[in-house]
């Protein structure tokens, strides 16, 4: 939480509690013991305010525990990804040994199972993957009677795995029509749509990313009922000089959200972005100076 502040800015509004930092997965790759302190010194630096969870398969909780200290482990907001009924078991010993986890993240193929078969307690928040540029109506609508949230995948290590900005907007417009709440997670570094390296390895091949940015306005614009077309456009757009925001609004081009209504799509709508770097996102509007 931001601190000793009565009203937040915009930028305060749209970033607290944004990021997900999940070190531990492609392109960084980060051993556990690494990623937990970075993770740590996040938590207690100038931009702690924009950091979320710390992202951990479930079958890494013990390991986790065992490698972080006790008093450390509590500054700890944990989301845990399940791939299996096993993980999902893992998860209730967790809970049960005090692990700080309040999110849960499933991998399914197909999302056939509900909270109740895979025995996530009522009290932790369940997404369920869903594929972003594969995406149909019948999902949505067992994820929306299920009562959870979705997870979209922008990108990976290779240009394949990037969704084209319609097959995104058309995934925002379906989420929006049912009222699903949702976070995405890979590719979203950087703040505006651009090319970037997939890895870190200086020979690495380029793709075209989506902008976290990008994603938000677009997710603001079908929310507030703009349309998929507006969305669409807006994921496309890589002209920095298109956005601008001040202490009390964000805008794009000629739409406008106020800090309110900023509020209210990460509220309802869009919860976080999982990102296998928390300082990249963080340089990027360090030098915009929106930060």
């Amino acid at each position: 939480m931001i601190e000793s502040l009565t009203v937040m800015t915009a930028v305060q509004t749209l970033l607290e509690g944004f990021f997900d930092y999940a070190g531990l997965y492609p392109p960084a790759g980060l051993d556990l013991r690494t990623a937990a302190s970075r993770y740590l010194d996040y938590a207690c630096g100038e931009r702690a305010w924009a950091l979320g969870r710390f992202i951990v398969n479930a079958d890494r909780l013990a390991e986790l525990r065992a490698t972080v200290s006790a008093d450390g482990l509590r500054r700890f907001k944990l989301g845990a990804i399940v791939s299996n009924a096993a993980d999902a078991e893992m998860i209730l010993k967790e809970v049960e040994e005090g692990s700080p986890i309040d999110t849960v993240e499933i991998k399914w193929s197909k999302p056939s199972v509900s909270r109740g078969v895979i025995e996530i307690p009522e009290s932790l928040t369940t997404y369920l993957e869903i594929q972003t540029g594969r995406q149909d109506e019948d999902t949505l609508d067992l994820i929306a009677g299920l009562g959870v949230r979705a997870k979209i995948r922008m990108g990976g290590v290779v240009a394949e795995a990037f969704p084209d900005a319609s097959s995104v907007a058309d995934v925002l417009s379906m989420l929006a029509s049912r009222q699903l709440c949702f976070k995405a997670t890979a590719g979203l570094h950087h703040p505006f749509r651009s090319s970037q390296r997939l890895t870190y390895e200086p020979e690495s091949t380029r793709a075209t990313m989506h902008g976290f940015l990008n994603l938000f306005c677009a997710a603001a614009a079908v929310y507030f009922g703009e349309g998929r077309g507006i969305a669409e456009d807006i994921l496309q757009d890589e002209d920095r000089a298109a956005w601008q925001i001040d202490e009390g609004s964000l805008r794009w081009r000629n739409l406008s959200w106020t800090t309110e209504q900023i509020a209210t799509v990460r509220r309802e709508f869009f919860m976080s972005v999982g990102s296998c770097s928390f300082e990249e996102p963080i340089r990027d509007l360090e030098a915009l100076g929106w930060l």
